[in-house]
């Protein structure tokens, strides 16, 4: 889906969509996302499915898990300030981009090096999204299960994908991120309260299971490991959007702060207390579901519902960047209109085809973080930056680059790279396995074969 055409074009839609002025450089917008309100969005979309799929990632790496966790978030939060300036350059350097925009990361991509780089970030933007979406249904529709599974009622989870996405399809019609943001401060409060009871969970489960034990780590599953990690730091795909609806788009890097303080917050103590509990228990139960794993209780089921909330919540925040540069290849009114309500109906149709094509969604995890998350949150954020920077004619001069500066973007491509490739090998290579445990058959060819 390429949204963006050329720089005319581009200049044309913006004076029939949003005009502005150089005025618009200084001075904030008196509408939009505030810091706190734009941090819930990133939180909200983050923190969900990577909290259910840490522990297990930290028995496939051991303890040291804690240290990729701590350097992923590290990393992933100094790239997305990175990106925020990326993106502070364009509106600083170009009018164009001061009117509403819904493609902001390939346009970044297109003014740091052309056309090539906006194909790529546009696939890659659109495939994050998609595969993002995929996960959240497949999981909300594993919890509804299981809560029912309490009461008695025995329902394949492949039934109640279907049934959940027909019910979001409806709030994926709404426009931007500004317009629903209370949906974002629900996401976000379902996943702290789910944290913290997760956590007291885990507590009461020490000593429940004395046989456990704790398998070493080999290349494949160190390296897959290491994807759904990433994956659990991915939100870069929506950060330019997000920064985009802001007030004042120069405060992001307060925003990515903030959002990290709290997802590590959120991740650390449920992954490492998750795998000094339960060690190999989620590979003799063959699962990459921490709820799968909690002993029974009121807790539990309070869990489920609180991440099953933010699921449906986060599939509304993911799946709508996707919506909007789908709209803009269309050349689909920023207004509602039925257009707008077709294309995002086929839209959340064909995330139920792949969902239920998928059912496995630790293999999406893997496979996405590996792969397109990786670019978007390790390669394409330095890169962009350092040419953007080094740009320069009549109207600016070209930015100095220390030698630090250099170095510090060229370890951070390269630790994306290395990780990304070893982590999308060994997931290749586990789908190509009929016989390992990560495979499952779709739901519409065995739907009581099939496991999330």
């Amino acid at each position: 889906m390429v949204a963006l055409t050329d720089k005319a074009a581009l200049t044309e839609n913006q004076e029939d969509d949003n005009t502005s002025t150089q005025s618009e450089i200084k001075a904030p917008s008196t509408t939009g996302l505030t810091i706190f309100t734009a941090a819930v969005f990133i939180v909200g979309e983050m923190a969900g499915s990577g909290i259910l799929a840490l522990p297990k990632s930290m028995v496939d790496t051991g303890w040291s898990g804690v240290i990729l966790i701590v350097l992923c978030a590290l990393l992933s939060g100094y790239t997305g300030i990175i990106l925020g300036r990326s993106w502070q350059i364009l509106k600083d350097r170009f009018p164009m981009y001061r009117g509403h925009i819904r493609y902001p990361y390939p346009a970044i991509a297109f003014e740091a090096i052309g056309k090539p780089g906006r194909y790529m970030v546009t696939f890659c933007v659109n495939f994050t999204l998609f595969s993002v979406s995929c996960v959240f249904l497949l999981v909300a529709a594993n919890n509804i299960q299981s809560l029912l599974v309490q009461v008695g009622v025995s329902v394949s989870f492949c039934v109640w994908v279907p049934i959940i996405a027909a019910i979001l399809c409806p709030f994926t019609w709404l426009g931007t991120p500004k317009d629903f943001w209370p949906i974002a401060a629900i996401a976000t409060t379902a996943t702290g309260i789910a944290c913290l009871l997760i956590f007291v969970q885990e507590m009461l489960d020490i000593g429940h299971y004395p046989d456990v034990k704790f398998p070493s780590t080999d290349f494949g599953n160190f390296f897959e490991a290491f994807g759904v990690i990433l994956f659990a730091f991915g939100g870069h795909a929506i950060f330019p959007s997000v920064q985009h609806d802001m007030k004042d788009t120069r405060k992001f890097h307060w925003t990515v702060g903030i959002s990290y303080v709290v997802v590590v917050l959120y991740y650390l103590p449920v992954s490492a207390a998750g795998y000094a509990v339960y060690g190999d228990l989620f590979i003799t139960r063959n699962t990459d579901n921490i709820l799968n794993i909690l002993t029974p209780s009121i807790i539990t089921t309070i869990v489920t519902i609180m991440i099953t909330i933010h699921l449906i919540m986060g599939f509304i925040i993911v799946i709508n960047p996707f919506c909007q540069e789908l709209e803009q290849l269309l050349n689909i009114p920023l207004k509602f209109s039925v257009k707008r309500i077709c294309v995002r109906s086929a839209v959340v149709a064909l995330v139920l085809f792949v969902a239920e094509t998928i059912p496995k969604f630790g293999i999406i995890l893997g496979l996405v973080g590996g792969s397109t998350v990786t670019l978007l949150t390790f390669v394409f954020p330095s890169l962009f930056y350092i040419k953007l920077r080094r740009h320069e004619n009549d109207e600016w001069p070209r930015e100095k680059l220390e030698i630090w500066e250099y170095i510090l973007h060229a370890e951070i491509i390269l630790v994306g790279l290395v990780g990304g490739i070893a982590s999308t090998y060994s997931v290749i290579a586990d789908l190509a396995n009929a016989d390992h445990p990560s495979f499952t058959v779709p739901c519409y060819v065995n739907a009581t074969a099939s496991g999330g």
